[in-house]
């Protein structure tokens, strides 16, 4: 299996930019796809972005957010920029076999990392 963690989380201004690490461990790192998902408070946990070898984004960060991963590192990361407040958001990383945009196609979780625009 993998286990994630998640880091680079933190304060920013709207119009900032962040940039989330996930540290992955386990044999299958490659095997997998990858995503990171967000939930604010009293909403549903919401994909983000996945990456298998090219990414794919939600419309509300597409243009926005890179998601990229270093298979050699065992690690995965989301470039945010021109960050607004409706990003703010716990955000998770995730590992699992397809790169779908379901919280439920990911078996494998992180931690979460606080991110939280101001405006």
């Amino acid at each position: 299996q993998v286990h994630l963690v998640e880091s680079g989380g933190g304060l920013v201004q709207a119009g900032g930019s962040l940039r989330l690490s996930c540290a992955a461990s386990g044999r299958s790192f490659s095997a997998n796809a990858m995503g990171w998902f967000r939930q604010a408070p009293g909403k549903e946990r919401e994909f983000v972005a996945t990456i298998r070898w090219s990414g794919r984004y939600a419309d509300s960060v597409k243009d926005r957010f890179t998601i990229s991963r270093d298979n050699a590192k065992n690690a995965v990361y989301l470039q945010m920029s021109s960050l607004k407040p409706e990003d703010t958001a716990v955000y998770y990383c995730a590992a699992g076999p397809f790169g779908g945009i379901e919280f439920k196609d990911y078996p494998y979780w992180g931690q979460g990392t606080q991110v939280t625009v101001s405006s």
